[in-house]
């Protein structure tokens, strides 16, 4: 295997077969059933991949027809993708904590044909919706479903899978002959500032670009040899299914699946991956409960700890002190070779993405021993743009240079620009929302920034109104805001969530339905005072407990505070069109939102 076979690869199904020849009986697939890891060969893969295909085009799927898949992190979902694309069709992947409502709109806007879904608990939503949207001619159970009364015809995956693999290999090399890097591979839904998941069109070029890119980096800094990923964030993610499914693929690698978040901390242990994609938040969390364990060690580990963490501190400044070789020593014979063994003891790498990276939690676990590359990217770019790496002279506080084979320029009003075969062919359907975003060839990503003298990209703003929170997800927050308006109880309301595990709400109550409660509870009409009551704040949580019924997981407004007055132009809160100022709201109430993530 070469890294010439990245930039030469027609389409991803032929990079996977390759592989797949190449490797054979190799464990390729792995995830835990009946209390063991248990393995699919890369041979038994490809395999069932052709089979699957040829079935999806029995059932009488074409060329372009788009195929929804809902499920979580198992074999099948790497073996559904690579299927998908083998049988000319495109991948269309939902979140499995999605609503009725969200799949209806996938369903509606991609015209999908079909639906792969895991199991009967995330088929509950999905269904009606494939009921109501009528498009879908065809629905396939992973497990087998509870039958409903519907237009589209159920089937059963292990029903699928059968037939001459020989004669369906065949017929799939035919079909992937003409099958081109500008080709269409996946539409990933991602939320715009209107708040309706946007279809973004990604070609397989586009996900080879950053395969390619990765695989370099990687291979430069770290070698390449029997790599095995341990796949965690949800594979409907783009950061996931580039990094964590076609990079693995890519490199040969073997992809192991966690468990879930409870079973993460023993799943890296058992697993002892070299390589794993996570997001900022559980690097917060294992450090957080690193410090913790140690504190209660005694003063010799609690010494060990104080040195470490100046230690982070002094590489995040970019500082050294005479005698940090022999911190590092000390920390070499110490804590380090315990904090490597919490992540299996082989890790070459950790990849850090979907949300910014605290520059203090990087610089502590580099401190520990462990190689942090922090990247930056969006749906957009496949979704990788750049990343730091050691021989690119990692600095936490930027998000690396630009990945190989990538432009990056900055517009005159700071706007990063990136441009390259990783660039989308366009939103689904969306042509005005396409000729926005990609102007001249340059995508626009609404991010502000500029590039540092090492050629480091630095983001400083976003330009987007976007909530990323800290496992990646991207939020409309006009969507909830205007959704929290519409209850009768709220005038106004801001939300906030960036870099954060939940969404939080900042409230004004509506005046008159306000007077009203006061009246029916015999309270005098203070609204200050009202919103001291326990009453009255119950009457405002269920309120917004109504808009939360209609809304997905990521979405759902946890805590919430009051306002001390309305949003208005008078205060500085409100722009003359009536457009709530975010960044005047949260310097007048940031204490106040910081308080809601520890109450």
């Amino acid at each position: 295997m070469q890294l010439k076979e990245f930039a030469a690869a027609p389409n991803l199904v032929r990079l996977f077969l390759d592989r797949a020849d190449a490797r054979g009986d190799r464990p390729f697939l792995v995830a835990k059933r009946d209390g063991r890891w248990q393995p699919l060969s890369w041979r038994e893969a490809a395999e069932q991949v052709c089979l699957l295909a040829e079935a999806l085009r029995r059932l009488g799927l074409e060329q372009g027809d788009r195929v929804v898949l809902v499920s979580e992190n198992r074999p099948e979902w790497a073996i559904a993708d690579l299927a998908i694309m083998a049988a000319g069709c495109i991948t269309t992947p939902a979140y499995t904590t999605n609503t009725e409502a969200d799949h209806l709109h996938i369903l509606d806007n991609s015209g999908a044909k079909a639906v792969i879904v895991s199991s009967r608990k995330l088929a509950e939503p999905l269904l009606p919706a494939a009921i109501r949207s009528g498009m879908a001619a065809h629905v396939i159970g992973i497990e087998p479903l509870r039958p409903v009364q519907s237009s589209f015809a159920c089937h059963v995956w292990d029903d699928l899978l059968v037939g001459d693999p020989d004669a369906a290999r065949l017929a799939v090399e035919a079909r992937i002959a003409t099958l081109g890097r500008r080709d269409p591979a996946c539409i990933i839904y991602t939320s715009g500032t209107s708040g309706a998941p946007r279809g973004v069109l990604l070609h397989h070029g586009a996900i080879l670009c950053n395969v390619d890119g990765a695989a370099h980096i990687l291979a430069g800094d770290f070698g390449w040899g029997d790599e095995r990923f341990l796949s965690f964030l949800p594979l409907s993610h783009a950061l996931e299914h580039t990094a964590g499914l076609h990079l693995p693929i890519g490199l040969g690698a073997e992809i192991w699946f966690a468990e879930g978040l409870d079973k993460l901390a023993s799943n890296m242990e058992e697993v002892s991956p070299t390589f794993m994609v996570v997001v900022p938040r559980l690097f917060e969390v294992l450090r957080n409960r690193i410090i913790g364990q140690v504190e209660k060690q005694g003063k010799a580990a609690n010494f060990l700890l104080e040195q470490s963490l100046a230690l982070a501190e002094r590489r995040a400044a970019g500082q050294r002190r005479i005698t940090d070789w022999f911190v590092e020593r000390l920390l070499d014979l110490t804590l380090r070779p315990k904090v490597r063994q919490r992540f299996g003891g082989r890790v070459k790498a950790l990849v850090s993405g979907g949300a910014p990276l605290n520059p203090e939690v990087g610089a502590f676990f580099e401190a520990m021993g462990l190689v942090m590359l922090q990247g930056y990217g969006q749906t957009e770019a496949a979704p990788v743009v750049s990343v730091n790496y050691p021989s690119a002279q990692i600095k936490l506080s930027t998000v690396g240079p630009p990945m190989p084979g990538v432009e990056v320029r900055i517009a005159e009003d700071g706007e990063i620009l990136v441009r390259g075969e990783l660039v989308m062919l366009g939103y689904w359907q969306n042509d005005a929302e396409t000729a926005k975003t990609i102007r001249d060839g340059w995508l626009h990503t609404g991010d502000i920034g500029h590039i540092d003298e090492a050629g480091r990209i630095v983001i400083t703003d976003r330009k987007k109104d976007i909530i990323v929170n800290d496992k990646g997800d991207n939020i409309a927050p006009q969507k909830l805001e205007g959704m929290l308006t519409l209850q009768r109880e709220i005038a106004q309301a801001m939300v906030s969530g960036d870099k954060r595990p939940y969404i939080v709400a900042l409230i004004v109550p509506d005046a008159e339905w306000a007077c009203a409660w006061a009246q029916e509870n015999d309270e005098k009409f203070d609204l200050a005072a009202l919103q001291a009551l326990p009453a009255f704040r119950s009457a405002m949580r269920a309120a917004i407990d109504r808009v939360n019924r209609d809304l997905s997981v990521i979405e759902k407004v946890r805590q919430f505070a009051f306002a001390d007055e309305p949003f208005s132009n008078e205060n500085g809160e409100l722009t003359p069109s009536l457009k709530i100022k975010r960044h005047a709201i949260r310097k007048r109430y940031g204490d106040r939102i910081d308080a809601l993530y520890r109450s």
